[in-house]
C-alpha cells in the first residue's frame, strides 16, 4: 500500500533512507564537541569508552523499544501518537506542545548555531555573519522539504553519508597517522584521580539523543512493520560504532589529558595531521552534519504537528498536506519559524539544555506506552522488543535518573522547562473548550 491509511502520506522512504534518517538524526555536533567534556569529567581512556559505548548500548535500548512502537503504530506523528493513545490526549498535547516549543525547535536552533560557527571558520567570514547564517540554514532547509519527501530524503542521505565519510576520515587520521603507535588510549590521566564517571553521562547522552525522529515518519516508510525494526537496528549500530572509534582517534593522538583541553576535539585531531588545511576540511564535516541535523529535526517535528491538527488539538491549518508533494508544509514552516526566533532570542547553552532535558523526558514516558501496548494488543506484532520487560525497565529508569542529576545540576533551567511543559495543561483545556473536536 503507498498511502498510509490515516493521513494519506506516500510511502515512498526506502529501508536505506529510513537507517539514514536515525544517523542523521543522531550524529549532529555533538560528537565534534562533546567528547572533550566527556574527558573532563572522567580520569582514564577506558572510562571514556565505556561511557560511549554504554550510553550507545542503553539509547540502543530506546531504539529496540521504539522500533516495537513503531511495528505497532507505523504512522506519522511518533510519541504523540503513543502518548495520546496511551494516556490520553492531554499527555499527546504536553508532548507536541513541548517539542514545538523547546525540544525539536531548541535543538534546531542550537545545532544551526554550530552551523553557522563552523561555516564561518571555513569560510573564513566574520563573527557577525553567524547569525545569518544560522537562520540561513533553517530556511535553507525547510525550503528543500517543502517539495517532497522523496526530494527530502535524497538530500538527507547525502548529509548522511558526507558527515559519515567525515567521521571515517577522521578516525582514519586519528588511528593511522597522527595516532600511528601511541600507547595512551587506555590511560589514567592522574591530574583527573577521584573525578568521577557520573557526570560524563549528560554530554555523552546528548550526542546519542535523535534516534526518536524515524518514528514520527513511520507513515512515509514502505513495509514500515519490517523496514522501522532493521532501520532502527542498523542506524544505532552505525552510530555507535562510529562514536567509540571517534572516541578512540581522539585519545590516540591528544591522550586523555590533551582531549579534556580541547574544545574542538576534532579540529585539533585533524590539524596535527593535515596542518590548518585539516582544521578546514574537519570544519567542513561538521557543518555539513549539523546542516542534516537540523534538516531531519524540522521534517520529523512537522509531522508531529500535523497530526495534531489533525486530531484537533492543534490549528486545522497544519493538518493539511500539500496537494501534490504531500507535505505538511504549515507545520514545517511553523516550526522552523519558531526556531529561527529561537536562535534569535535565546544563547547556545540554554537552549542545549532546554532541549536536552525535555528530549530526555519525553522518551522515557514514550517508551513506558510499550507497557499499555502489550497489556492492551498482547505480544502480536512483527518486531518485539528482547528482553521484556528488563530492557525498557532499565531504559526508563536509566533516563530518569539522568534527568534528576540534570535538574540538580542545572535547576534553573530544568524549571524553566517543566514550567512549559506544565503551562501546557491550561492551553489545553482552553484549546478543548474553545477550538478543538473532540479527538477520537
Amino acid at each position: 500500500m503507498n498511502d498510509s491509511p490515516r493521513s494519506g502520506y506516500q510511502r515512498s522512504l526506502r529501508p536505506w533512507d529510513a537507517a539514514l534518517v536515525v544517523v542523521g538524526g543522531v550524529i549532529g555536533g555533538g560528537i565534534f564537541l562533546n567528547p572533550g567534556i566527556a574527558a573532563q569529567r572522567t580520569d582514564s581512556g577506558l572510562a571514556l569508552l565505556l561511557m560511549w559505548a554504554g550510553a550507545g548500548v542503553l539509547t540502543l535500548i530506546g531504539a529496540l523499544c521504539y522500533a516495537e512502537l513503531g511495528a505497532r503504530r507505523p504512522h506519522a506523528g511518533g510519541s504523540y501518537v503513543y502518548l495520546r493513545e496511551a494516556f490520553g490526549p492531554l499527555a499527546g498535547f504536553l508532548f507536541g506542545w513541548t517539542m514545538l516549543l523547546v525540544i525539536y525547535s531548541g535543538s534546531t536552533a542550537a545545532v544551526a548555531t554550530i552551523f553557522a560557527s563552523y561555516a564561518s571558520a571555513v569560510f573564513g567570514l566574520p563573527p557577525a555573519m553567524a547569525l545569518p547564517l544560522s537562520i540561513g540554514a533553517l530556511v535553507f532547509v525547510s525550503g528543500i522539504n517543502l517539495f517532497g519527501i522523496r526530494l527530502g530524503a535524497q538530500v538527507q542521505n547525502l548529509f548522511a553519508l558526507l558527515k559519515l565519510l567525515a567521521v571515517a576520515m577522521l578516525v582514519m587520521c586519528g588511528l593511522f597517522l597522527a595516532g600511528a603507535g601511541h600507547g595512551q588510549v587506555l590511560a589514567v590521566d592522574p591530574a583527573r584521580s577521584g573525578v568521577g564517571f557520573i557526570g560524563a553521562a549528560l554530554p555523552v547522552l546528548f550526542a546519542y539523543s535523535g534516534f526518536t525522529y524515524l518514528n514520527n515518519l513511520a507513515g512515509e516508510v514502505r513495509d514500515p512493520q519490517r523496514t522501522l525494526p532493521r532501520a532502527l537496528l542498523l542506524g544505532m549500530l552505525l552510530v555507535i560504532v562510529a562514536y567509540v572509534l571517534v572516541n578512540v582517534a581522539y585519545l590516540a593522538v591528544l591522550g586523555h589529558a590533551g582531549l579534556a583541553a580541547s574544545h574542538a576535539p576534532a579540529a585539533d585531531v585533524m590539524r596535527q595531521v593535515f596542518g590548518r588545511l585539516g582544521a578546514r576540511l574537519i570544519a567542513l564535516g561538521v557543518a555539513i552534519s549539523t546542516l542534516g541535523f537540523c534538516n531531519i529535526t524540522l521534517v520529523a517535528g512537522a509531522r508531529v504537528l500535523q497530526v495534531m491538527g489533525e486530531d484537533g488539538l492543534f490549528f486545522r491549518s497544519v493538518a493539511r498536506l500539500h496537494p501534490r508533494y504531500r507535505t505538511p508544509n504549515t507545520a514545517l514552516l511553523l516550526l522552523a519559524g519558531w526556531a529561527i526566533v529561537l536562535a534569535l532570542l535565546v544563547d547556545y547553552g540554554q537552549l542545549l539544555d532546554y532541549a536536552t532535558f525535555g528530549d530526555w523526558l519525553a522518551c522515557a514516558v514514550g517508551v513506558a506506552t510499550l507497557f499499555w501496548y502489550r497489556r492492551r494488543d498482547g505480544a502480536g506484532t512483527s518486531f518485539r522488543v528482547p528482553g521484556y520487560p528488563w530492557l525498557p525497565l532499565l531504559f526508563i529508569g536509566s533516563v530518569a535518573w539522568v534527568v534528576v542529576m540534570t535538574a540538580r545540576d542545572n535547576p534553573r533551567n530544568a524549571g524553566i522547562v517543566t514550567l512549559i511543559m506544565l503551562a501546557g495543561v491550561p492551553v489545553h483545556v482552553v484549546w478543548r473548550r474553545l477550538f478543538s473536536r473532540a479527538s477520537s
